[in-house]
């Protein structure tokens, strides 16, 4: 059912938001884990490397496409908090029309450049089929990441944060069995990883689509909306695009990373691997609350209320710094033992490896909490152009780190180019949020609560 946030307690609306997305990011994480778990355990390091040493292009290319329909979804929050539902449907289609277009030429081109990618990323000879057959089946998958991603965006505009929640339980268990299936059965190795994986996002997707068919009359398009108008389309590509290659470029400085790590052998590999599917899994707080306060703030700029903005902002800000304070001590604590769930106890090296990574990554993950909900709000209130800087600065430090530091310093070198790039970041977005919600309070000249 649709809700809006432009009525009620702040906080119980933020955190009643978050939740279904917290354990919705929490199951598509699992996604990933489980892809990890089996191989690594399964497969063997090799394999685990395998699936590894391309997840900096994964990021690049299905953040993009994930960023994009987040972009797309935020005219749709703004015209569902100012009741303005026919613009709202009119913004879903040329959503629809803008991500129909993505898909084809993102699938296109980077299956046939695939091959070209895993040589940019130098890739060990030892490796290179099994990274390659994975890389291309989950770029042949593109199509369902976006239209999961884009149809529970729109839903998640209009206050509905539950249903995409419940359809990535479903498809995360039909993860599981299918892995199960199609590596331990059936012996597909990497391929029936990534398989599973592009089938139950396919699963996630169509769900959504035959939920709004049958519950959201709302947001069911009629004839009268399926125009194309140059200004709808216009400011869906200034909000949609700008959002994706913030992701890409972020990703950029990580597939830089991921080259300067890959050149350190398979050891350090599998631990950077390990390692990252711990740190992903930790951040679903940060983006769950500052999905949720970003849409808060969405629906609440087009109602033109001001004064419960900054109150969202303040809220999702304090509770994701405390999550992050706690959770870094968690990594640090058990770094080694969340390593042991990809890899085997014997392979004592590369779990030293990944519990060093994670253990630095812990002693700043509080920054996220400062950086997801600014950069998300940023976007959120309609500026997700200027949030590309923030993305800028990121690439920049961790290309830094990469080409600088880790020649001199090794694998410590890439235990702290993160935390370089978070807070390099920060230092754009937290200040930039401020000004532009005080901006865009003078001009209305008025504050609502």
């Amino acid at each position: 059912m649709v809700k809006s946030m432009t009525e009620g307690n702040p906080l119980r609306l933020i955190v009643n938001f978050a939740i279904p997305l917290l354990l919705g990011n929490l199951f598509q994480q699992t996604y990933n884990m489980v892809d990890a778990i089996i191989v690594g355990q399964y497969l063997g390091p090799d394999a685990l490397a395998g699936v590894g040493a391309s997840s900096s292009v994964q990021f690049l290319i299905l953040g993009f496409c994930t960023g994009s329909c987040a972009g797309f979804a935020i005219p749709v929050a703004q015209e569902f908090g100012a009741k303005a539902y026919d613009r709202m449907r009119s913004y879903i289609f040329h959503a629809v029309l803008l991500t129909m277009a993505i898909g084809v030429i993102m699938t296109t081109v980077c299956g046939v450049f695939c091959s070209n990618i895993m040589y940019l990323m130098k890739t060990p000879d030892k490796i290179y089929d099994d990274a390659y057959i994975y890389l291309f089946i989950i770029f042949m998958g593109i199509p369902f990441t976006l239209l999961y991603n884009l149809l529970a965006g729109i839903l998640r505009a209009v206050g509905d944060s539950k249903s995409p929640f419940l359809f990535l339980v479903l498809s995360t268990i039909l993860n599981i069995g299918l892995d199960c299936l199609f590596i331990m059965v059936f012996g597909l190795g990497c391929a029936g990883a990534a398989l599973a994986t592009i089938l139950s996002q396919a699963v996630s997707g169509i769900l959504c689509l035959i939920l709004i068919y049958k519950k959201f009359e709302l947001l069911q398009l009629k004839k009268s909306d399926m125009y194309v108008n140059t200004r709808y389309l216009y400011r869906s590509l200034f909000m949609g695009i700008p959002m994706g290659l913030q992701y890409s470029i972020t990703a950029i400085g990580s597939m830089v990373l991921q080259s300067a790590n890959n050149s350190l052998g398979s050891v350090y590999i599998s631990g950077f691997t390990a390692g990252s599917k711990i740190k992903q899994f930790a951040m679903c707080p940060f983006d769950a609350f500052a999905t949720a306060v970003a849409n808060f703030c969405s629906q609440n700029l087009g109602a033109e209320k001001y004064g419960r903005m900054k109150r969202g902002i303040v809220i999702g800000t304090t509770i994701s710094v405390s999550y992050g304070i706690f959770i870094g001590l968690i990594l640090n604590l058990f770094g080694y033992n969340l390593s042991m769930l990809f890899v085997n106890m014997d392979q004592v090296d590369v779990l030293k490896a990944s519990a060093k990574y994670v253990g630095r990554l812990g002693l700043f993950f509080w920054a996220l909490g400062f950086l997801n909900v600014s950069r998300l709000t940023i976007q959120g209130i309609g500026y997700a152009g200027l949030s590309i800087l923030s993305g800028v600065f990121e690439m920049i430090a961790r290309i830094t780190v990469s080409l600088v530091f880790v020649p001199k310093f090794g694998f410590n070198a890439i235990c702290f180019a993160d935390q370089s790039a978070w807070i390099a970041a920060i230092l754009y977005c937290v200040p930039l949020l401020w000004v532009l919600v005080n901006r865009l309070e003078r001009r209305s000249g008025w504050n609502k609560f």
